[in-house]
C-alpha cells in the first residue's frame, strides 16, 4: 500500500516537492529505500498529516483514509 501511495504521491509535482520538503526524503534515498518500513511509514504519515491528500490518495488507491493511517501508524511502530 505504501508503494502504492508513493506512486500516487510522486505523480504530482507540487506534490512530490511537498513530500521531500517534509519527510526530508532525498530522490535517492526514496529509490534506495522503497522496501525500508521508515520509508514507507513517512510516504503515509505524509499523507495522513494532510487530509485533502489523504482522502484524495485513499480514493485512487480504492481503499479508505482510515486504512492508510492506519498502515502508516503499523510502518511507524
Amino acid at each position: 500500500m505504501a508503494l502504492e501511495a508513493l506512486g500516487w504521491a510522486l505523480a504530482d509535482e507540487k506534490r512530490a516537492e511537498r513530500l521531500l520538503s517534509l519527510t526530508g526524503l532525498t530522490p535517492d534515498r526514496l529509490r534506495n529505500g522503497l522496501s525500508d518500513r521508515g520509508v514507507q511509514a513517512a510516504v503515509l504519515e505524509f499523507l495522513a498529516n494532510h487530509e485533502p491528500d489523504l482522502v484524495l490518495a485513499a480514493d485512487a488507491l480504492n481503499t479508505t483514509p482510515e486504512a492508510l493511517a492506519a498502515a502508516a501508524r503499523e510502518l511507524a511502530a
